[in-house]
């Protein structure tokens, strides 16, 4: 049998090499003060905006890291009426987007408050509010027990599956994760940002739960980040970015995880993956920006509620190429009504029609003039 970390003497006691941190962490402590700053400098509405997109972010890719596909519309309305912001049009999300919602946002909304067994069995029921993961029954808002056998993280097709990890034995969890709880709990004895990464590691191998677990880990590793930021507004999301580099986060996790109890590789790659997610910010900083330079420049020009819906969507990266069938998707309406929304932006010059042409005809905006922004900062 492979001798995976936490069999080792010495687990849970990590180690590190102080000198080859120190340069990165340096680093990426001076980008994260850095980031705040730029976006605590935006008005509140821009400020809000931001922290809006992100926390889609993290909801959506989170997921998606484990292969499940959330609705971004129903998760966006979600948030939104959870924090207050006015967006429009609600649409109505089902209970596991809600689910889903409610536990990243108590990561990171409330993450003063302490982790304990409770708050994480309500994150885990949240999650799957059926007492299902797929079609399989699990056990929902308790740690797992050894009724489905060991608990392994595996691929590939039925009787050639390759096991990347075994967990911890059940029996052994109420002292792993009572062990994992105080020291998350307990005073800062090195730097935050290594305390999230130790964090994300340190659950995420003791696996306590049937599923959820590395959806869970994530917002661990969130509502650390936001204890070391001190505020709860999010405008970076490691799980995008994570969800981007999904085959080296899944590398560098199982080589740790059998390896030895010096783990400074995932520690450099979680600062590195943090510091691409910063890049990532600066992106949404600038769609932000954007967004609301094209909103102010038409101020006071009438659009319907459809096509405020689809100018947003274009605004904040739509994916592919937008068509009047797609229009006629998103806004559910008839293809007569969503041509007749489109060719008024046409004529209006908001949106212009691609060369391409006939029945594939597709549209994008024209370029959002770079007009300054009232009480705003600008965008250099």
């Amino acid at each position: 049998m492979l001798s995976y970390i936490h069999y080792l003497d010495g687990w849970p006691r990590f180690g590190w090499s102080n000198d080859t941190l120190a340069g990165p962490l340096a680093a990426i402590r001076h980008q994260q003060g850095r980031l705040l700053g730029r976006m605590e400098a935006l008005g509140f509405d821009l400020r809000a905006e931001a922290v809006l997109h992100t926390l889609t972010e993290d909801v959506v890719k989170s997921s998606e890291i484990e292969g499940e596909f959330l609705d971004k519309d129903q998760v966006r309305s979600s948030i939104a009426r959870r924090l207050g912001l006015d967006i429009g049009a609600l649409a109505p999300a089902d209970r596991h987007v809600e689910g889903v919602v409610e536990m990243m946002l108590d990561a990171t909304q409330n993450y003063e408050a302490p982790l304990s067994d409770e708050r994480l069995f309500a994150w885990h029921a949240a999650l799957f509010p059926t007492g299902r993961s797929g079609m399989t029954k699990i056990i929902v808002g308790a740690w797992r027990d050894e009724s489905s056998g060991p608990m392994q993280v595996v691929s590939g097709p039925m009787g050639r599956e390759r096991v990347h990890f075994e967990a911890p034995a059940a029996e052994r969890l109420p002292e792993e994760m009572a062990a994992f709880l105080s020291w998350f709990n307990g005073p800062a004895s090195h730097d935050p940002v290594l305390k999230a990464a130790i964090a994300h590691l340190w659950f995420v191998t003791i696996h306590p739960f049937e599923d959820g677990n590395g959806r869970i880990a994530r917002a661990i590793a969130d509502m650390a980040l936001a204890r070391s930021e001190g505020t709860s507004q999010r405008f970076y999301s490691m799980s995008a970015q994570i969800r981007q580099e999904r085959g080296d986060y899944y590398r560098v996790l199982e080589t740790t995880q059998k390896g030895d109890l010096d783990i400074t590789r995932w520690l450099l790659w979680f600062i590195g993956c943090l510091n691409r997610a910063f890049d990532g910010a600066e992106k949404t900083l600038a769609n932000v920006l954007r967004k609301a330079r094209f909103w102010e420049a038409h101020a006071g020009h009438p659009f319907s509620e459809r096509q405020r819906k689809v100018v947003n969507r274009l605004l904040e990266g739509f994916e592919g190429k937008l068509t009047s069938s797609k229009w006629a998707k998103l806004t559910q309406t008839s293809p007569d009504t969503a041509l007749r929304d489109i060719n008024d932006l046409v004529a209006r010059g908001i949106l212009v029609r691609e060369p391409s042409g006939g029945r594939s005809t597709s549209y994008s905006l024209s370029d959002v003039e770079e007009i300054p922004l009232k009480g705003g900062i600008s965008g250099s």
